[in-house]
């Protein structure tokens, strides 16, 4: 989401009576490749670009083709082979060993404008799910839906709209990107189906030095940032001057003054025992799928406790949510260290990923097939089991 915000403004910023621009999107990926479906690219004719759709390997050639497409309005599907070290037709040696189809659009104010779309989906705090043709007739037309079946934008063929629509559910499901091939004696085309998620939002309670660090290395990632304190001292924009709210709030009101959706992490840091466990008995019911806890594991223990003689029983579902000590074990020590465990195990959370070491990993880094989010879903509330069963 980073990113899209990145070329949404440097879109905002093109004078297009002096300028034209395109945008490139990698769309499909055999092998391995630096950037995975999904990454995206501005491009503007006079050779500037936002975004990447490779490790850099590819984008001076994308800028020639782009300039192609801007002067046609005419998009374009472009494969490159990487799998030789070098490659002759790029004039680099690339060695990714894959195979990429990148699908360049023209991006006209008053015509095709792949852009705005992303200006309003990045608007809205709900999810969409996106069907792009890259390759075949009705090349970069598009399906637009929401998870509940709330059809936006449809393409030329109805019947395809619908077969589409139908895939595109599974990918919600699995929450990742998929390219297919639909075919039928009306049409013979490659689409890409991707999810595009709302961007994180980090809820911090407790606005203590400590809580600084976790802010500046959340706004680093382009995540939207609240913070949050009982104490009016703590709440200054000297501290916090890349957050995108500051709160002075009784913790009665928390479920009242602020909204958390699914995509909302909270960390709870204050250092005030009662006040992390009201925070934390006003979250128990609410959509978060994360919940983070600064201090010693016998701290929640004892919130438990008391959580159990009130009469509060906390679902297995949501004591998943709940990671107590906070952050992923690297050794952090220092406020900086710690705020880099914490932004990290989060990312791992909204990922479906394990936080485990890359060298450890049987198969590909990016997940391509769907299926691997619930496999490391399923990795990743085991290793919770045994944490918990060996702590």
């Amino acid at each position: 989401m980073k990113e899209f915000k990145a070329i949404i403004d440097a879109y905002r910023a093109i004078d297009f009576s002096k300028h034209m621009a395109a945008l490139a999107t990698v769309v499909k990926v055999s092998g391995s490749s630096y950037r995975s479906p999904g990454a995206r690219m501005l491009i503007t004719d006079n050779g500037k670009w936002i975004g990447s759709i490779s490790g850099g390997c590819l984008e001076g050639d994308a800028l020639r083709k782009a300039r192609q497409v801007m002067q046609t309005r005419e998009p374009v599907t472009v494969t490159y082979d990487t799998r030789e070290e070098s490659n002759q037709n790029l004039g680099i040696g690339l060695g990714c060993n894959g195979v990429i189809d990148v699908l360049i659009e023209p991006v006209v104010p008053d015509g095709h404008n792949p852009i705005r779309l992303f200006e309003e989906l990045t608007t809205r705090n709900a999810p969409h799910l996106i069907a792009t043709v890259y390759r075949g007739s009705m090349l970069a037309e598009k399906v637009i839906m929401t998870p509940d079946g709330d059809i936006t934008s449809r393409l030329s063929d109805e019947q395809l709209t619908d077969r589409i629509t139908h895939d595109l559910f599974r990918i919600y499901e699995g929450r990742k990107t998929e390219s297919r091939e639909y075919q039928s004696p009306a049409y013979d085309v490659e689409v890409f189906l991707e999810l595009v998620a709302p961007n994180i939002k980090l809820m911090i309670f407790g606005a203590g030095f400590d809580a600084r660090p976790v802010s500046q290395f959340a706004k680093m990632l382009g995540w939207d940032v609240e913070v949050t304190d009982e104490c009016v001292a703590h709440i200054a924009p000297v501290f916090f001057p890349d957050a995108d709210k500051l709160s002075l709030c009784d913790r009665k009101f928390i479920d009242r003054d602020f909204q958390i959706t699914p995509y909302t992490a909270c960390v709870l840091m204050s250092h005030n025992y009662e006040y992390d466990r009201d925070v934390l008995k006003k979250l128990l019911d609410s959509q978060t799928p994360y919940i983070g806890i600064l201090g010693p594991r016998k701290r929640f223990d004892k919130m438990l406790s008391e959580f159990k003689e009130d009469g509060i029983a906390l679902s297995s579902d949501r004591m998943d949510t709940i990671h107590s000590p906070i952050g992923l074990d690297i050794g952090a020590e220092t406020p900086d260290e710690i705020a880099l465990s914490i932004v990290s195990e989060i990312k791992s959370r909204f990922s479906s990923r394990s936080g485990g070491f890359l060298k450890y990993r049987r198969g590909p880094i990016h997940l391509r097939d769907p299926r691997d989010g619930q496999i490391f879903r399923q990795i990743f509330v085991q290793n919770s089991d045994d944490q918990q069963a060996t702590g």
